[in-house]
């Protein structure tokens, strides 16, 4: 099942500096020009921690650094990077666990446009900024999920997301519950009802989606992208 025919709602606040809070209680700007160093892992396929499908016609991608994971909160954030040779866009898929603060470990594809592939290891600076998106974002439930017990993901999202909410009469809002591996859950579950979600962008853009019952490994379409 795919897009459903909805008018979306978009509102924007644009709060520019917001970011989201590292392991060590400091916190990354959206925008933010970070210093660091960049390596390259072998098998970089779109999957990992964030619990991504592969991606192969899409293969600039990263692991982010332990230190500003912040909880999954990146993922699927899009960074460029630059190093002695060049720059690249990349988008965040998996954690790199020993990396440590302004570490990014690059796919081989993407570590060759900004450095010699021999050099195995070189210093960048990177900031993360929007994604080259198209279409809209969407959402899957997780394999397991039911209404008793609700996990969701957002995915192909041009900005990072901060925070996810459900309702059933659009009225009544829900938090959820971020967790490391890039799944929003409610330990109550969302109920046997078509529900409506709500997801905020870190520059406080808003957008809102309806969206099927629950059902297990179902992936649909939202109706827009932030801007």
């Amino acid at each position: 099942m795919r897009a459903l025919s909805f008018t979306p709602l978009i509102f924007s606040l644009a709060i520019l500096t917001a970011g989201c809070t590292d392991s060590d209680g400091s916190s990354t700007a959206f925008g933010e020009t970070v210093t660091g160093v960049a390596t390259y892992y072998d098998f970089a396929d779109g999957s990992g921690a964030c619990m991504f499908d592969p991606s192969p016609g899409d293969l600039d991608v990263a692991a982010l650094n332990a230190e500003q994971w912040a909880g999954s909160s990146w993922c699927g954030a899009c960074a460029d990077v630059t190093g002695p040779s060049g720059s690249v866009r990349v988008r965040i898929v998996d954690l790199c666990p020993e990396c440590h603060h302004g570490h990014l470990d690059l796919s081989p594809q993407a570590f060759d446009k900004i450095a010699a592939h021999e050099l195995g290891r070189v210093d960048i600076t990177w900031q993360f900024v929007p994604c080259d998106t198209t279409g809209p974002v969407s959402y899957k439930y997780k394999d397991g999920a039911n209404q008793w017990w609700t996990a969701i993901q957002v995915r192909n999202h041009r900005l990072p997301i901060v925070s996810l909410k459900w309702s059933t009469d659009g009225t009544t809002w829900h938090s959820t519950t971020r967790q490391d591996y890039n799944y929003f859950i409610d330990s109550g579950g969302f109920g046997a009802d078509p529900v409506r979600i709500r997801i905020e962008a870190v520059d406080g853009q808003i957008l809102e989606d309806e969206l099927p019952a629950v059902q297990a490994e179902l992936e649909v379409d939202g109706a827009a992208q932030f801007q």
